[in-house]
């Protein structure tokens, strides 16, 4: 019940937010109608400059031009001094945040009319000095009111506030008398809560929606990388397989692709000993797939790299260990790796 509450409360600050957004914006556009004995007097907004007050008789229509516009606008029904009773009250300066409920307390007294059958609106002025405040409450009977609004509708108007001003002091403002939001303010607040609470479970959709979708495809992205990177692991291993490797096992095809391509040590090793020199000579040989590592002493360790690359039995030589001077002082202890050729190749030479 908690979390329901506070959910309401919530709601119903977006709906008055958005209550009050919308009527100072319509109220950028405020037309103002003062009734008469026999007339409506349309006034458009000050912004329109070009557009002249409109007279109409009572139960005529307005133009369809000027309906259309003060659609779009704030109407503001004006209640000439003649159908308004003034009262003036003068109360303490104190009573000034209790103004509400003192004028509503007083307003039988006040008021000609039943306090059911009357509507009423106040202005505060500053007293004299040490007089307090000076309060002027207007009161109009509500039955007249009424009488008004359904001529403005008969002319195409919908009147959004009723206002008064006092004949006799031509500074005071329009004194609000009735207002339509907040005549039906429950049912227009429970209309904007429902709004508010649409386009709140329509955000949080969307944002569901965007989540699921970038979780989804942040998981197909991802099946999909596994796949690539499965497959470039398949070519790499097909890659580097040795020739024939996808050949069936035991067929004579795979045989032969075995022994073209893979290295033989008795072949290599006599292929070495005429590519070294005879001041050069092995203490180790190791052959490790197409990998052969040599291990020896030479005079000149560096010329080695050139001509085990004459050779043509291997490539890529290079040293995979500093050379160091050996014992006599004389000699160089060398460390060459390399790769071996393929023995097809070779023998197509």
């Amino acid at each position: 019940m908690g979390a329901l509450h506070h959910l309401k409360h919530w709601l119903d600050l977006l709906a008055g937010v958005g209550l009050a957004w919308r009527d100072a914006a319509r109220a950028r556009r405020t037309f103002v109608v003062t009734p008469t004995a026999s007339d409506l007097v349309v006034r458009p907004p000050a912004a329109d400059r070009s557009a002249a007050p409109v007279t109409i008789p009572l139960g005529a229509k307005l133009p369809d031009a000027l309906q259309r516009s003060a659609r779009g606008g704030f109407v503001v029904l004006e209640l000439p001094p003649d159908r308004v009773v003034r009262r003036q009250l003068t109360l303490p300066a104190q009573a000034r945040a209790f103004l509400g409920g003192i004028v509503q307390n007083q307003i039988d007294r006040l008021s000609p009319w039943k306090s059911d059958q009357a509507s009423y609106g106040f202005a505060v002025q500053p007293g004299e000095a040490g007089a307090g405040l000076a309060v002027t409450v207007l009161i109009a009977s509500r039955a007249a009111m009424e009488a008004s609004r359904e001529a403005a509708a008969e002319a195409g108007l919908v009147v959004d506030r009723i206002v008064a001003r006092d004949g006799s002091d031509a500074g005071l403002a329009a004194i609000p008398l009735w207002s339509r939001t907040a005549d039906g303010s429950a049912t227009m607040l429970r209309r904007a809560r429902l709004a508010a609470g649409a386009a709140v479970l329509a955000i949080v959709g969307l944002t569901v929606g965007v989540s699921v979708w970038a979780v989804m495809s942040a998981d197909a992205a991802s099946a999909e990388g596994e796949a690539l990177g499965a497959r470039i692991k398949t070519l790499q291993r097909q890659a580097l397989a040795p020739a024939g490797a996808a050949l069936p096992a035991g067929s004579p095809e795979r045989v032969w692709a075995w022994k073209a391509g893979a290295p033989s040590a008795v072949v290599l090793l006599e292929a070495l000993s005429f590519a070294l020199p005879e001041s050069a000579y092995l203490t180790e040989f190791t052959l490790q797939g197409t990998t052969v590592r040599l291990v020896g002493q030479a005079t000149d360790a560096p010329a080695l790299i050139q001509q085990l690359e004459r050779s043509g039995h291997v490539a890529a030589v290079r040293f995979f260990a500093p050379t160091t001077r050996a014992a006599d002082g004389t000699r160089f202890r060398f460390h060459i790796e390399a790769r071996v050729q393929p023995r097809l190749e070779l023998a197509a030479r």
